[in-house]
């Protein structure tokens, strides 16, 4: 695999028009160390612009900036902020007019977490899932998902703070953009650059069985969240149909071949909808697949979406159905909702945007 800095140049090389970051340097008589100060400036300094890369000839700036070289592949559109300052929303363009979320939640503590997406839209139609709801429209390249958090690093490092965690769980199925994704990881974990821990980056997937096996062969130090939903095929497969390639019992397998060969613990996330899957005996199906002390489940309060026909559970089922699986031995978290006040839940701003976006 190329190098974090391989990737990032050949990547902006190719927007500004040439076919890899060697062209580029070649064109413009580029020495390794001006590479290397490109690729600093825009992944550890997080500057704004080339203007801002004052270790370059003025000359050069000029030139790259004449041909569209830029340290952003994303352009911020919408940004909304929670009324408790806790959550900020991005709505973030494309160079081809597609749009993407990302959202910072700073939580006490000095965490400051970012979801970040995958896809533009995506192609698993979870029935709960707003960029579901929108359809798949493409994959994204590395530095467009790694410039999501680029963005709300720069807005931090203004405050003297800096991300803690990144999660894949925007818009889009990371595992079906494999490639990318882990070249995205590779970007924020480089000590050289980002300089994010891998422990501090988590990824999480529908349910891709092929993927997941592939994953742990990757040897990362990376989390895995798995968007579980619901414990059984019968359920599952009628708010998920990826399950009805992989079912609950394949992924569950999936799952502790992971385990065996990572011994890394896998979290489950759970949205908890009413009358669908937030039942006593759902929590006691739930209960039965969390096999050991490795498996966490994450229970999600659910955000409506505009085109949603689906509705949350309220607050008293979600803590009766965490406390019978306590009382079965799993170990299980309530997630604390943010940023309900500006559409928060991956999809969502982007549907209000872009409502019938894959109508036509």
């Amino acid at each position: 695999m190329l190098s974090a800095r391989e990737i990032w140049i050949d990547e902006k090389a190719r927007r500004a028009g040439y076919e890899s970051g060697a062209a580029l340097a070649s064109s413009h008589d580029l020495k390794g160390y001006r590479i290397e100060q490109l690729y600093r400036a825009a992944t550890r300094e997080l500057l704004d612009g080339l203007d801002d890369v004052t270790t370059l000839p003025k000359e050069l700036r000029a030139a790259l900036a004449a041909e569209g070289f830029t340290l952003d592949s994303v352009e911020p559109v919408v940004v909304q902020r929670s009324r408790d300052g806790q959550t900020s929303k991005g709505l973030f363009r494309l160079h081809d007019g597609n749009e993407v979320e990302a959202v910072l939640m700073e939580h006490h503590g000095e965490r400051n977490t970012v979801c970040i997406s995958s896809q533009a839209g995506c192609a698993y139609a979870c029935t709960f899932c707003a960029t579901g709801q929108a359809g798949f429209t493409r994959n994204l390249t590395a530095t467009e998902i790694f410039d999501q958090a680029r963005y709300f690093a720069k807005e931090l490092a203004r405050d003297g703070r800096k991300i803690t965690n990144v999660v894949f769980m925007g818009q889009g199925e990371p595992f079906a953009n494999f490639e990318a994704v882990m070249g995205a990881v590779a970007l924020l974990n480089d000590p050289k650059g980002f300089g994010l821990g891998h422990r501090h980056i988590t990824i999480s997937t529908v349910g891709l069985v092929d993927k997941i096996d592939r994953f742990a062969d990757e040897r990362t130090q990376v989390n895995l969240a798995i968007s579980l939903h619901a414990p059984t095929d019968a359920t599952r497969s009628t708010i998920m149909p990826v399950n009805r390639k992989f079912s609950t019992a394949e992924l569950m397998a999936a799952v502790a071949r992971y385990i065996a060969k990572t011994n890394r613990k896998v979290f489950f996330e759970y949205v908890m909808l009413a009358g669908v899957n937030d039942s006593d005996a759902h929590a006691r199906d739930l209960a039965r697949l969390m096999k050991g002390p490795l498996y966490h489940v994450n229970l999600i309060p659910y955000n409506s979406t505009p085109d949603a026909l689906l509705s949350d559970s309220d607050d008293e089922r979600i803590w009766a159905f965490a406390k019978i699986l306590e009382q079965l031995g799993t170990a299980v978290t309530v997630r604390t909702p943010m940023g309900r006040d500006i559409a928060a839940a991956c999809g969502q701003l982007r549907a209000e945007t872009q409502p019938r976006a894959k109508a036509s």
